[in-house]
């Protein structure tokens, strides 16, 4: 498993992490297969959100109740949780306030002293960067968490929030994947006249300040075609893609998910994929795609076949 170095956490952070957002009806031993073949994979990197389950906190409560880590286990692993929608809105909040009730939740519910990770999860049109750097410093001199970041910002709405925070934001969360990569493909066509492609429309050029900034994006819904509006893989609506990604499988002796991985930590930027899958067969599959290095032509190809114009 190839790692990448993120400010803040004790060990080095695998380039795949597994997100629990759909474990509340897994029983305990399907959380601990599913945990135990992603920590044999490499993976000990785990992704929750406060809103994650059936009800407030339910998926780190089940993380934690169906594993019972020792404290040395626990140190084993990298825990980062994310804060600010109100699912009974549903709306925003990052008020001080807010955020250190759900940092404080966070950790009652995973049964742990301290988060390696907080970030804000999506972003909230009323924040005041003085509230969000009140909760951070506080929850980072009091040792509850050790780093931060944010959820599918925009390179102005960090920076608004750098004026104030005093910790370095150290991810952001993005969704992306080969047939949704508006983020990549808008840099690619940058100045083509009449191709939506080359618009900079919300988060133009967030790759690239991520990369300038010490930023790691991690890639949420890897597999998706959309938002949440189904995989690509073995689609027929993207046959032209599965034909390349299953050659490209076969040459390599890997599973489609791995290539559909290595598209991602192909990039430059040292991107995380966040896996979202409670299959434990399809989080061993896509871990294969870590260190598997696509060439130039192999990883245009994928986006080409994928929809997306190379001038």
């Amino acid at each position: 498993m190839k790692t990448i170095d993120i400010p803040g956490i004790a060990h080095p952070a695998p380039n795949v992490v597994l997100g629990v957002m759909r474990i509340q009806a897994l029983d305990d031993a399907e959380v601990q297969t599913l945990y135990g073949t992603a920590r044999d994979a490499g993976i000990d990197f785990f992704d929750h959100a406060d809103v994650y389950g059936s009800e407030l906190h339910g998926c780190e409560r089940r993380f934690a109740e169906a594993l019972k880590l020792s404290p040395a286990q626990r140190d084993e692993i990298t825990l980062q949780t994310k804060a600010g929608i109100v699912r009974e809105g549903p709306y925003f909040d990052y008020s001080y306030e807010h955020i250190v009730a759900s940092a404080e939740g966070s950790l009652t519910a995973l049964g742990t002293d301290y988060l390696d990770i907080l970030l804000l999860h999506r972003p909230d049109a009323l924040v005041e960067p003085d509230e969000v750097a009140r909760a951070f410093s506080e929850l980072h001199a009091a040792g509850k968490v050790k780093a931060f970041g944010v959820s599918n910002h925009t390179p102005r709405q960090i920076e608004l929030l750098m004026r104030s925070v005093e910790q370095p934001l150290v991810a952001n969360q993005l969704q992306l994947s080969i047939t949704h990569a508006p983020i990549i493909a808008q840099g690619v066509a940058t100045n083509m006249h009449g191709l939506d492609q080359s618009f900079t429309i919300d988060g133009g050029g967030i790759v690239d300040y991520c990369r300038l900034n010490d930023i790691t994006i991690q890639a949420w819904s890897p597999f998706q075609a959309g938002f949440f509006t189904g995989v690509f893989l073995d689609n027929p609506d993207y046959p032209e893609l599965n034909a390349a990604i299953d050659r490209l499988a076969a040459a390599y002796d890997v599973p489609a998910l791995a290539i559909a991985t290595a598209w991602i930590t192909r990039h430059p930027a040292d991107m995380q994929v966040v896996l979202g899958t409670t299959s434990p067969e399809r989080v061993a599959a896509a871990a294969q795609g870590s260190e598997l290095r696509l060439t130039r032509a192999e990883w245009y190809e994928l986006f080409r076949a994928a929809g997306y114009t190379v001038p």
